[in-house]
């Protein structure tokens, strides 16, 4: 038995910690039943887009925000680094286009990279606007992203969608299908999505 340990021991150090695979999604006491436990026809896999701002990255806070998505399960299936359109900023703010702080906004947008990404798993839309917080810091809660990072409302580092339709409509603003990643056999080998 004790060769067994070390054995295991070994393999962990020549190989690396081992991170929960999509089967672990779901936590111990999250008050679901167990058959909802079970990957099956109720187990719904959504995508989401979240952006990380140009001040996240001129913090160089990417790493913290994917750390934080990994940690919490989800798979990464797309990401880019970008200097963002203004094209693309206005399809994606044409909710705020009236606001009076639009202009800003885009300006703020357009003053350096963005690194847009695509998660993918179980409920990850509301998850991801739970980790991220409050748009404005001083109302984010601490241990969300904003709550922890960011300074104030008008550079509060990321940007994630806030229904799955408009996560639908996000990732095709931001990527082409064959920018994303379709994970198979549980995230073990993978496959380019088909265009």
């Amino acid at each position: 038995m004790g060769g067994l340990f070390w054995r295991s021991a070994l393999r962990g150090l020549r190989c690396g910690p081992r991170a929960p695979g999509p089967s672990l999604l779901v936590r111990h006491g999250s008050g679901l039943p167990p058959s909802a436990l079970k990957r099956g026809p109720s187990w719904t896999r959504e995508r989401t887009l979240v952006a990380v701002k140009p001040d996240g990255v001129q913090r160089r806070l990417v790493g913290d925000v994917i750390q934080r998505f990994e940690r919490r399960g989800f798979t990464l299936v797309g990401m880019k680094m970008l200097q963002a359109p203004e094209s693309v900023l206005a399809e994606h703010y044409q909710d705020l286009r009236r606001k009076p702080f639009y202009p800003a906004l885009i300006r703020y947008m357009s003053s350096g990279p963005v690194v847009a990404m695509v998660w993918e798993g179980y409920n990850v839309v509301r998850a991801s606007r739970a980790m991220i917080g409050h748009t404005d810091s001083a109302e984010a809660a601490p241990g969300t992203i904003r709550g922890d990072f960011s300074v104030h409302i008008s550079r509060n580092v990321i940007h994630a969608s806030d229904s799955v339709e408009g996560a639908q409509r996000e990732i095709q603003l931001w990527f082409q299908s064959s920018e994303l990643v379709s994970w198979a056999d549980g995230g073990q080998h993978s496959s380019i999505h088909p265009a």
